[in-house]
Parts: C-alpha cells; sequence; structure tokens
C-alpha cells in the first residue's frame, strides 16, 4: 500500500481549489448572462415594454385612420349633400329656417 505522500496530497488541494475559482467564475458568468439577457438594455423585459408600446401605437393609428375616414366622408357629405348641411346646421349649430321656431329639451 502507498503511504500519503504530502506532495501528492498538496497537488490534490490546489487542483479542487483550481476547480473551484473555475466552477465559481463560470457561474458567475452565467448568472451574469442570465441576467444580462433578462434585465439588459435589449433584455426580456425591455422587449416586453416595447410590445406593449407598439400594440398601443397601433391601435392608436387604427383609430386615427378610422377617424379620417368619418371626417372624409363628412366632408364629401358637406360639399355634395344639402339635406345633411342642413341637418347638421340645425342638429350642431340650433340654426333654422326663418319662420320657423325651435324648441330645445334637456335630456
Amino acid at each position: 500500500m502507498i503511504a500519503n505522500n504530502p506532495l501528492r496530497d498538496q497537488v490534490r488541494s490546489e487542483l479542487k481549489k483550481r476547480r473551484l475559482v473555475f466552477a465559481t467564475f463560470f457561474i458567475l458568468c452565467f448568472i451574469y448572462l442570465t441576467a444580462s439577457i433578462i434585465f439588459g438594455d435589449m433584455g426580456l423585459v425591455r422587449y416586453v415594454e416595447l410590445n406593449g408600446t407598439r400594440d398601443r401605437m397601433e391601435r392608436q393609428v387604427d383609430d386615427i385612420v378610422k377617424q379620417n375616414e368619418k371626417l372624409r366622408t363628412q366632408i364629401k357629405l358637406l360639399k355634395n349633400d344639402p339635406f345633411y348641411r342642413e341637418k347638421l346646421a340645425r342638429e350642431e349649430y340650433g340654426l333654422a329656417k326663418p319662420d320657423e321656431y325651435i324648441f330645445q329639451y334637456d335630456r
């Protein structure tokens, strides 16, 4: 049987220390990279925020497009339809023809 050699024990101890240092280094690198991927400037949290912002802006654009279409239709009717002009003048501005009375009620 081989007796314990102090040099061999010292080498084993140094190897264990080295392995521990490398393992610690790789674990810390993994933790850093994971945190960067999740919380960094272009990480997962920022990605989710930007997706929400994009969705809100797309809804706003859709609403504005619908409003523009309504306004275009209203302009076209104002230019071409005298009955629409009269209806708008009566309902929106409370105008009346001569010899007419307007009765308004609170709703």
